[in-house]
């Protein structure tokens, strides 16, 4: 028996097209309703139908399956269940068919074909058909995003919901929560821009995207596409802090010592970095040298403001001097400055200018790796500077050096503790006398 080849593939190229579904998956979900058809007009409940088709010739193939089982335990899927010989086979009567037939073997027997199936079985063909390709566009959209986790995705903003903004992404609309929506950006319906793909959770009403435009991956991943050294990890990028909207510093490194990564990353007449803030709304991006050795990893961080010196206090904070027309440079706007190097940095910085090293009343700034903010500072112990001189080449030392200093402070105190009970002894004595 076969089909009319030529409509049937027009249609069936044609759903397949536009449900985004593999020929070869849409064939089997064609075949899987038309064994629905044919078990509801010919077959019996519990019978295994399958039904194949020649794309080639039309020919179509119905047959019935048995699965060959011990009679004193039968298991389907490993699980014990009762025989049942519409669908099951034993050993002994198996062998028949196949000589070599063992628990687990499928027996195939051939049926009528027919495709004059009545009203209901139809029916059945067509539930069949639109329910699998529900379920294969919901697994394929899975699989397709679910891959894109950690990448950046095309997406058009479609409508806008009190603190959600729905983005089509081709399959799936995605969802840009509140907060990772980047302050002061506007969006608009029929916007096209770029997201970073956040999660994709799995759902029984399909895939759940959601996106993000503040995350620093956003920025790292663009320039991924831009810069082609990055692609064939000549370039790498170590580390990157981000204020959405405002500015962001990445610390790259070069593999090859022929290739400037500050170079290659702006791109000839700055072209590359171009596309990049066009696309973030013209956010600032300072591309920085990473460097293993943290004085200079710090003092390139700072850029563009110059550094004179960098002193390391201990594992994870560093002291910065800095010329006085670089103070305020170094600091940036609001400490944006300072604040970007130590998140870039993952470093506590202290910065202060020359002038102030040698006073005993100092301004000193500090920016803290997990902290928004920047703390200023107009009374700083000299102690503080000296302490950063003396330890800037003993990295990881701190903790011995803290304990030290408690027991340090423990015997001054305790010495002067002495020396008041001895002048105290003394003044008690002269009132005596007296």
């Amino acid at each position: 028996m076969s089909i009319d080849l030529k409509n049937f593939l027009i249609a069936f190229r044609q759903i397949a097209e536009e449900k985004r579904i593999p020929e070869e998956m849409m064939l089997s979900i064609v075949e899987s309703a038309l064994a629905s058809a044919y078990k509801k007009d010919y077959g019996k409940k519990g019978e295994i139908i399958k039904c194949k088709i020649d794309m080639k010739t039309g020919n179509m193939k119905f047959w019935k399956e048995k699965i060959v089982v011990d009679e004193n335990d039968v298991k389907e899927n490993g699980e014990k269940i009762s025989f049942n010989p519409l669908r099951h086979i034993t050993v002994e009567e198996a062998k028949n068919y196949k000589k070599d037939a063992k628990p687990g073997d499928i027996i195939k027997f051939d049926l009528e074909n027919k495709l004059d199936f009545g009203r209901i079985a139809a029916q059945t063909a067509r539930q069949v058909i639109l329910q699998k390709i529900k379920e294969t566009e919901r697994t394929l959209a899975y699989e397709e995003y679910k891959e894109k986790e950690g990448d950046i995705i095309s997406g058009i903003v479609q409508r806008i919901e009190k603190n959600l903004i729905w983005v089509d992404i081709g399959r799936v609309l995605a969802i840009l929560p509140k907060k990772e929506q980047v302050p002061g950006e506007f969006y608009k319906p029929g916007q096209k821009m770029k997201f970073y793909v956040l999660s994709v959770e799995n759902t029984p009403k399909g895939p759940v995207v959601y996106i993000s435009r503040t995350h620093p991956k956003l920025v790292s991943r663009l320039f991924y596409y831009e810069v082609p050294e990055l692609q064939n990890g000549v370039l790498e990028i170590k580390s990157i802090a981000r204020e959405p909207g405002s500015r962001t510093k990445i610390a790259v490194v070069s593999h090859d010592e022929n290739i400037d990564p500050i170079g290659a990353m702006v791109g000839q007449k700055g072209a590359r970095v171009s596309v990049v803030m066009q696309e973030l709304g013209q956010e600032k991006i300072d591309i920085v040298k990473w460097s293993e050795d943290p004085k200079e990893y710090v003092a390139n961080a700072l850029s563009p403001a110059k550094v004179s010196d960098v002193k390391i206090v201990d594992e994870s904070k560093v002291l910065v001097i800095v010329p006085e027309d670089q103070f305020s440079l170094a600091i940036g706007k609001e400490g944006q400055n300072v604040r970007l190097a130590a998140k870039l940095t993952c470093l506590n910085i202290d910065i202060i200018s020359e002038e102030d090293v040698d006073k005993k009343n100092k301004k000193i700034v500090s920016a803290k790796v997990d902290e928004e903010g920047f703390e200023e500072k107009e009374s700083v112990e000299e102690s503080e500077v000296e302490e950063g001189e003396e330890n800037e080449n003993r990295v990881g030392s701190s903790e011995i050096e803290v304990e030290e200093g408690k027991i340090v402070e423990e015997k001054e105190a305790e010495k002067e503790n002495k020396g008041e009970e001895a002048k105290q002894e003394a003044e008690d004595k002269n009132e005596k006398t007296k």
